[in-house]
């Protein structure tokens, strides 16, 4: 895997109002005539931070938009419900009122989810989407979603003000987080003092975790395998095999499955492909987004 160089910074960002609202998102490369603009959005925890090390790359070939969800990053974290269909709201209204073209909708983990769903509602605006270890439900996954009374004690619990933010003070430390990066990402090298900072950072706002309890509350989004029954762009789902959260296989089964014209590779990397391997994500967007025209 190449190393990219920790000197490595995002461009300047700027402030969209959306619902009263601000909303932070970045911009970078010039509108190109024969090519969709590319929007990244990141995963649970993360921000448009994440991203840096693509944007780098592909700016030079496309215009590229990263954008931070209502709850995370740079934007605003208001108490409210969480939930796909929220930022889904929040994606496609970008799409309409900032990119005003078609666009190339791409994620990581929560943020794949995210995308699917814009997608999957935002017909011809879409040009493709790009999933990288994405996260959402199948409906035909009843294992997965039965809840053992373990499970259901821990979830009742996490319902609760106090436990909750007990936990999130817990999980926002920085040895914490370092500690999950390392779980999570085969590259150990990868896992840099920036990073950590990059996570670290928003969990201090105000609201924050207001925005890690409503993830226990949120009800369940809309299932894969329905989104993926409307969508109607072409797909590229990129997977770090490595990943301890995902069954990958198992999961890139189903995705088969119900949309089997996708692309697909595979990759030495854990859940966050783009950051870990970005050298290696970059090429195979760029490949892919030169047969979509």
């Amino acid at each position: 895997m190449q190393s990219f160089s920790p000197q490595i910074t995002a461009p300047t960002g700027n402030y969209w109002q959306w619902q009263g609202h601000q909303i932070y998102y970045v911009r970078a490369g010039q509108p190109q005539p024969d090519r969709p603009s590319l929007l990244l959005v990141h995963g649970f925890g993360a921000s448009t931070d994440h991203w840096r090390k693509n944007i780098e790359e592909l700016q030079e070939q496309f215009q590229v938009w990263a954008i931070d969800l209502l709850g995370f990053g740079r934007s605003a974290k208001p108490a409210q419900e969480y939930s796909g269909q929220l930022w889904e709201q929040q994606l496609l209204d970008f799409i309409d009122q900032v990119i005003g073209e078609k666009t190339v909708v791409a994620g990581n983990s929560l943020g794949g989810y995210a995308a699917l769903c814009t997608a999957a509602k935002g017909g011809d605006k879409i040009a493709g989407v790009v999933l990288l270890n994405s996260a959402g439900p199948f409906g035909d996954q009843i294992s997965e979603r039965s809840i053992n009374l373990a499970q259901k004690m821990i979830q009742s619990l996490m319902l609760q003000p106090l436990p909750s933010y007990l936990l999130f003070q817990y999980l926002r430390r920085k040895p914490t987080i370092r500690k999950t990066l390392q779980k999570v990402y085969v590259d150990q090298t990868a896992v840099t003092d920036r990073l950590v900072e990059e996570i670290y950072r928003p969990s201090c706002d105000a609201g924050a975790a207001q925005v890690f309890a409503s993830v226990f509350k949120s009800p369940q989004g809309e299932m894969v395998d329905k989104l993926l029954a409307k969508l109607q762009a072409p797909l590229l789902v990129i997977w770090g095999e490595g990943d301890p959260w995902m069954r990958v296989k198992e999961r890139s089964i189903k995705f088969r499955q119900h949309y089997p014209q996708l692309t697909e590779h595979f990759l030495p990397a854990g859940h966050c492909p783009h950051d870990e391997d970005p050298s290696t994500v970059n090429r195979l967007m760029r490949d892919w987004l030169a047969t979509i025209g």
